[in-house]
Order: C-alpha cells, then structure tokens, then sequence
C-alpha cells in the first residue's frame, strides 16, 4: 500500500480528477472522507487555514491544490506527462480554459434534481443547504466572474464540442493520456455523470468520458482522520531539496492563499520556493511539524 493519503468527498470534481489519475496509474493509496464543506479540524490540522479539497499526505508532507498532488502521483507513476509542469503551450491554454470558466459553467449546468438525489447519499439536507450556502458565498467572494445559468448551458455544450473535435486520437493530446484529460475530465464528470448532464449528438465526447471514468480509482483502503493525523504526527517532513532554498522571504513568516476564490491563507515559516512551488513549515498539536506544498501558479504569498 503507498503511503500517499487523500482527504476527500465524494462529489467534489477535483478530488475525482485525482482519483482518476490513481485509476489511470494503478497507484495504491489511503482514504480519508472529508465533510464536503469546513470546518474540517483534521484536515486543518494538517492545511491550517486552506479551505479546498482534495488535500493530500504523504507522511508529515502535505500536498494543496489538485496540481501539486499530480506532480506527486506523476513522480511516483513514472508518468512525468501527468505533471502540470511537462504541458506545453497549448496544453496550458487549454487547461487555463477547462478549469476556468468552463469549471464553473459545469457546476451551474447540472441538472439540480439529479445533483440533489446523489447528494442524498452521502449527506443530509442541513449539510446540502449548508453547502448551497457556502458555495453561495465563494461565487459572490471569487476574483474571477462566474457565468449565470443560462450562459453556463452553452459555455459546456460549446466545450463538449471543442473536446469532440480535439480528439483526433483516444486523448486529447495524444494517444495516452495528458494532465490535460484529467483536467478536462473533472468538471463534464461533474456535469455529466452526477448532474445527470448528456450530450448524444457529440459521441467521440462522450466516449472520451466514459473512457477516463473507466480507469476507476486504483487500490483504496479507507483509513480514520485520526489515523492520517498520528502519521503525520509520527513522521519528519522529508528534507527540502536543495534548489528549493533561494527566495527572499525564506525563514520568515508567510501567508499562502489562492488567488481566484476561497481565499483563506494558511500561514506559516517558508522553508522552500521551486520555480513552480511554495513550501511552508507549520506546527499544530494535533498534527506536530508539517510541510505544506503549494503551487506557485494561481497562488499568493506575503509576508505574515
């Protein structure tokens, strides 16, 4: 069993695009289901103040943002074209599309009975108001515009159609697939199979779909929040490598927050800064020493 841990939930599309690249890969890895809104004391615990899920462990190393965890699995995989950093230039405007504008109009255009009925599996309708609520708040906080409803039904029907016409082969890019397809993936999978979305008429779309839905989700074994904690607890964060110890706020406290939208700051010591990634030194008493990993793209940082 690796060592890798995901704290997440079921329905949240980010946590899935992970769980298709532990598909994909074949990666064995820890469970820890989350509440699919804060607060969430373990996993703050580990993340401080950082709001996003999924969030990934491997022992005191702590991994934000679904780009830092692919780099993670890439590594382990061997598949170094799962990384965000081996995109090319197209591949990166694609991607800046897919999980921009086209993440939102996903969420917005799925069918609310069939999103209400599957969310009724896993929560109760005080938890579904409450998410509502704060899903509420993060559009109306968010740096970036979200499209209304309406706009939203033709921003995913006009990217089903550029998804169809890019397949030339299996994947987007190519005959294996990319950081892109699972980029891509997450929000028509949140579309379209939790929120009861189809799109009949550009089949080559749904086939892509279906394909990366059936990689499954690797070998999962479900582990306690405790469990991921007292691993934590138990382990030393790896060493920083040695490129990472050039910036002029290393040492000193620091704040790390996303840019577009929960916008809550974890705040610690920098302890390290690569040409794509920040890493913070934090200490709680529930999870002792940590190194908490974020990326550097569509990220801040200040000076606490």
């Amino acid at each position: 069993m690796s060592d890798l841990i995901l704290h997440h939930y079921p329905m949240s599309p980010y946590s899935e695009k992970v769980r298709a690249m532990l598909g994909y890969t074949g990666l064995s890895w820890q469970s820890v289901v989350t509440k699919e809104m804060p607060p969430r004391p373990m996993v703050a615990a580990l993340a401080g103040g950082y709001r996003r899920i999924p969030v990934a462990q491997s022992g005191a190393d702590v991994f934000c943002d679904s780009r830092i965890i692919a780099a993670e699995i890439a590594e382990r995989a061997h598949k170094p074209e799962l990384g965000a950093e081996a995109m090319d230039e197209a591949q990166r405007a694609w991607v800046a599309h897919a999980e921009g504008e086209v993440f939102f109009a996903c969420i917005l255009a799925a069918k609310p009975g069939e999103l209400f009925r599957k969310a009724r599996a896993t929560a109760s309708i005080g938890d579904l108001l409450r998410v509502v609520k704060d899903r509420l708040v993060m559009g109306l906080s968010a740096a970036s515009s979200i499209p209304g409803p309406l706009r939203s039904q033709q921003i995913v029907r006009d990217h089903v159609g550029r998804v169809a016409g890019a397949l030339e082969r299996d994947f987007l890019f190519g005959a294996a697939p990319t950081f892109a397809d699972f980029a891509t993936y997450h929000s028509l999978w949140f579309a379209c199979d939790l929120g009861g979305k189809r799109f009949p008429e550009q089949p080559r779309a749904m086939a892509w779909l279906d394909r990366i839905k059936a990689f499954g989700h690797g070998v999962r074994r479900e582990i306690s929040a405790d469990a991921a904690l007292e691993i934590a607890r138990s382990a030393t964060p790896r060493p920083v490598p040695q490129e990472h110890s050039q910036h002029p706020s290393l040492k000193k406290p620091v704040r790390v927050a996303p840019a577009d939208y929960m916008q809550v700051p974890t705040t610690g010591e920098l302890v390290g800064s690569s040409a794509s990634r920040w890493i913070v030194r934090r200490e709680d008493p529930r999870a002792g020493v940590v190194h908490v990993h974020f990326p550097k793209e569509g990220y801040t940082l200040q000076e606490a």
